[in-house]
């Protein structure tokens, strides 16, 4: 059996009620604001802004690192180039850069 012993007075009662009420409203208005279409839709760019800004973020690392490397390469810790290094690279893109030209002129004629 339940026990149907209330010390409560009936205005204890109505006020436990009362605030009950306003606690019920309260959820709803939250269910109601988070299952809107427009939070959604919002909700959704934000994730997808906060995933493109991650991606682009270690993009970033990743080619700031990959430049410091070359450059590592081609320059010494004072700043320096390294034209033992440096020289060599030059003179094949000139060699490229020459040929494509021959190449170019040839099938021009």
């Amino acid at each position: 059996m339940a026990d149907t012993s209330d010390t409560r007075t009936p205005a204890q009662i109505e006020a436990d009620i009362r605030r009950r009420r306003e606690r019920l409203a309260e959820t709803l208005d939250e269910i109601g604001v988070r299952v809107h279409p427009k939070t959604i839709v919002g909700d959704a760019k934000a994730k997808v802004v906060s995933n493109v800004d991650r991606t682009l973020g270690r993009a970033y690392v990743q080619v700031n690192r990959a430049v410091s490397d070359v450059k590592g390469q081609f320059v010494d810790e004072k700043g320096a180039p390294r034209m033992e290094r440096v020289l060599p690279v030059a003179l094949v893109a000139v060699g490229v850069v020459g040929l494509l030209v021959l190449g170019t002129r040839r099938r021009n004629r």
